[in-house]
């Protein structure tokens, strides 16, 4: 095979997925994380997405496909998600063992440095990541989270974490995570499918999410204070980060007030925002003016490009 012919075979293989897994540890032992990898494996320039509470790291296929050719791209299914191990204990289930974690496959990716896109929990560990010394993260996109949280959006996240759900098939499945998914915008039938199907597996007859319900322990302990104390680390991160920041928040968010962006642009060093109509918690990065958004921020293409 000549030269060319193989130059040709990789790029080819671009906008194909490879799964990995690495090793990491928490106090009670050691666990795998799953991750899915788009792009050269030899281009140093990284863009890491980090999802949501309750989803997994193929929310963003679409947008590892509009970024493969400019970067390697890499999306792990965060600790009791999608493919990856469940933690023995579920106390540790929490920002410091997610950004542990992290370090981890950062090391393992053999990279100085990152991008990092993280939608709404996935924001929260790129914070408290982005403010540590020496910290990897070059650029970072928040989407539609900050460090406070309103209540409402905290109630309806408790309504349904953690609570046994099971459904006759697959597609039952996909539609009842659409449903708890609804505000992330008007997507179809097609693009539900993309994203929720990783979300479901079967198991004695029936179907049901992947995550671990453990993950839900943290989330109801936690005290008033504790919550208050988690949101004070938080604004001094994000204080604390030089890079660039830029934060994305959905027209109708129940989670990120226009109030709370404006604060960390306020708060930030080199905090931006933007704001994306007919979408809430949180905007899907699905559609070609969203991903848009993303290329602007990380790429300097266009409108508001860095």
């Amino acid at each position: 095979m000549t030269a060319s012919i193989v130059v040709e075979a990789v790029h080819s293989d671009l906008s194909e997925p490879r799964q990995r897994f690495v090793q990491c540890a928490s106090p009670a032992g050691l666990h795998r994380i799953a991750y899915t990898e788009w792009g050269d494996p030899a281009n140093p320039r990284v863009l890491l997405c980090v999802h949501g509470l309750t989803r997994s790291g193929r929310d963003f296929d679409k947008l590892a496909q509009a970024f493969a050719r400019d970067y390697r791209v890499v999306c792990p299914d965060v600790v009791g998600r999608g493919l990856s191990d469940w933690l023995a204990d579920p106390r540790y289930y929490g920002v410091p063992q997610y950004v542990a974690d992290m370090v981890t496959l950062i090391a393992r990716l053999n990279v100085e440095t990152v991008d990092w896109f993280g939608t709404s929990m996935g924001g929260l560990i790129g914070m408290a990541l982005g403010g540590l010394p020496n910290t990897p993260i070059r650029k970072m996109l928040l989407n539609d989270v900050g460090p406070h949280i309103e209540p409402i959006a905290l109630q309806r996240i408790g309504d349904y974490l953690g609570r046994p759900a099971r459904f006759a098939s697959l597609d039952e499945g996909v539609r009842h995570a659409a449903a708890l998914a609804s505000s992330f915008g008007p997507l179809t039938d097609e693009e539900w499918a993309s994203i929720n199907t990783p979300l479901l597996r079967e198991r004695e007859g029936a179907w049901g999410f992947r995550y671990d319900p453990g993950i839900a322990t943290p989330f109801t302990s936690a005290t008033d204070e504790q919550n208050a104390a988690g949101e004070a680390f938080l604004w001094r991160s994000l204080a604390s980060i030089e890079t660039p920041v830029l934060v994305v928040r959905g027209e109708t968010s129940d989670l990120l007030s226009r109030e709370t962006v404006a604060q960390m642009v306020e708060k930030g060093q080199a905090v931006t925002s933007a704001e994306v109509p007919g979408a809430g918690h949180a905007p899907a990065f699905l559609v070609a003016d969203q991903i848009a958004i993303a290329r602007g921020f990380f790429l300097g293409e266009g409108p508001g490009g860095a």
